[in-house]
């Protein structure tokens, strides 16, 4: 069963969700069956981050999904957003400060939503266009970096990026 305390459970009308002692989300479905090392995976993380979750198990099953997060109670959806944040990362690009060379393989230096960074694109083909004019950059790691509007950057920014694109 379960280490954590129901007195800490948060309920919806389809299931539970606790933290137990080791940090795990454990998910009890309506049927009574607990399930250990839950992860909640969003269907379109980019494109839409806060419609279509699933709640998954250990295993790869989806035990439950959750339509829209704002209609969860505001203390479920806290305990998701917080499960998420720790496991998905993806710096948003604000401004590129330089660039090593024009050609790849090449080092950016750029500034992101969580401060400054310097990561080696491979090749060109590592920029990748998403709906809504969205770029999905992926460094030499596979560490994906996002662009959420290119118009926005600011003018030197955007010439770089041309460049590459």
């Amino acid at each position: 069963m379960t280490t954590g305390t129901n007195e800490n459970a948060i309920r919806t009308g389809d299931f539970t969700l606790v933290r137990d002692g080791f940090g795990r989300l454990v998910l009890t479905g309506a049927d009574g069956v607990a399930h250990e090392g839950v992860m909640p995976v969003r269907a379109f993380p980019i494109s839409s981050p806060d419609t279509g979750l699933a709640i998954m198990s250990a295993d790869g099953h989806e035990l439950a999904w959750v339509d829209d997060r704002a209609a969860l109670p505001a203390d479920l959806a806290a305990l998701i957003a917080e499960e998420l944040s720790g496991r998905e990362f993806m710096p948003e690009i604000r401004a590129i400060v330089s660039v090593s060379s024009y050609m790849t393989p090449s080092t950016w230096s750029v500034a992101t939503d969580r401060g400054g960074v310097s990561f080696v694109l491979s090749g060109e083909e590592h920029i990748r266009r998403l709906a809504g004019g969205m770029l999905l950059i992926a460094d030499s790691h596979g560490v994906h970096f996002l662009i959420r509007d290119p118009k926005a950057l600011d003018r030197a920014s955007r010439k770089i990026l041309d460049r590459f694109l």
